[in-house]
């Protein structure tokens, strides 16, 4: 036990590294001889979390190394390209909500406008590719257009049905699959991809950050009804103000008496109510928490952390892959 607690600050040590590297080539990758471009990059660096898609990289390139060899320059600049991509989808995320917070700061789309917006997104995505492109292993390339293609499809699908209230929960699923799950799951089969793994290896860590990013957008989904704004660091309610329907409030319409359910609706359509925005999201708020929603929720999340963890019992036992555990937990218990 002793060995495996100092196994873990030994990664841990190294993980900070890796980390501050892809962080450093973020930047010099983004780097302009334009200050007004400058500037914006450096605002996004205020947006910078926990940075789960680079680890998800780097952790899942040593829990498929089991010679010890450590992780290489690609799995570094895939880790750096990840962080963009993932970086392009928060800028372009607040145009489409209107959000004016993120990570407890002012969002691009607030403080220059969406037109400014919408290019500092795909100013980020094309260096992205430009990164990418470096890498001798075309196949990299191809797979992460390939998940940044299957992204847009899920907002687009999200889009469609905005304001459908009678969504149901496999087409939430399958939103939150294509627009967060594969992300998740191609962040960890590259990492994997890099270092040759066996076929088994590769679609064993796909299929736990796919797990992982499904019980991740679920949990936050509850945190958009539950939190605040200081403590979760972004602008909350924007679903139920742009007729995304998540998890617990399509649980409360499937599940909740006529009554309420005719309440929800009523509140749900704007020409059905004349109460204004905020109060008809608090409204709704009330309703979601005091049905069984937000427990069923969770309940969904842990089922597929409980899955994401059983995919990994098929890599060699690490000090790794116990991280990759540890991670999945935390998403559990995650407050931002």
């Amino acid at each position: 036990m002793l060995l495996l607690k100092q196994n873990h600050a030994k990664i841990g040590q190294s993980l900070a590294g890796e980390l501050a590297d892809v962080e450093s080539r973020f930047t010099q990758e983004l780097a302009s001889d334009l200050d007004c471009v400058n500037a914006l990059i450096n605002h996004i660096e205020r947006y910078r979390g926990k940075m789960l898609r680079p680890m998800l990289v780097l952790v899942s390139g040593m829990a498929s190394s089991p010679t010890a060899r450590g992780l290489t320059d690609p799995h570094r600049v895939v880790a750096t390209v990840a962080e963009m991509v993932h970086m392009a989808t928060l800028v372009h995320d607040d145009v489409l909500d209107d959000a004016h917070v993120r990570r407890r700061s002012t969002t691009i789309n607030y403080l220059r406008g969406n037109e400014a917006a919408v290019m500092l997104g795909d100013y980020l995505i094309s260096h992205a590719y430009h990164l990418c492109s470096s890498l001798d292993q075309t196949r990299c390339c191809r797979t992460l257009a390939d998940a940044t293609n299957t992204v847009c499809e899920g907002e687009l699908l999200q889009l469609d049905n905005r304001a459908n209230l009678d969504l149901d929960e496999d087409t939430y699923f399958q939103i939150i699959g294509l627009k967060t799950a594969s992300f998740c799951g191609t962040c960890c089969k590259l990492g994997a991809m890099i270092n040759n793994a066996p076929a088994q290896t590769v679609n064993a860590l796909y299929a736990y950050g796919e797990k992982l990013g499904l019980a991740y957008q679920i949990v936050d989904d509850i945190l958009d009804i539950t939190g605040t704004e200081d403590t979760v660091g972004k602008t909350l309610g924007r679903d139920l103000d742009k007729g995304k329907l998540t998890l617990p409030l399509i649980h409360t319409l499937a599940t909740t008496n006529a009554q309420t359910r005719q309440t929800l609706l009523d509140l749900l359509n704007p020409t059905n109510n004349t109460d204004p925005p905020p109060d008809r999201a608090d409204r709704v708020r009330d309703i979601i928490l005091n049905a069984d929603a937000l427990d069923y929720a969770n309940a969904r999340a842990q089922q597929l952390i409980q899955q994401a963890q059983q995919t990994l019992l098929s890599l060699e036992d690490s000090p790794s892959r116990t991280l990759l555990q540890d991670m999945a937990n935390a998403v559990l218990s995650r407050k931002f």
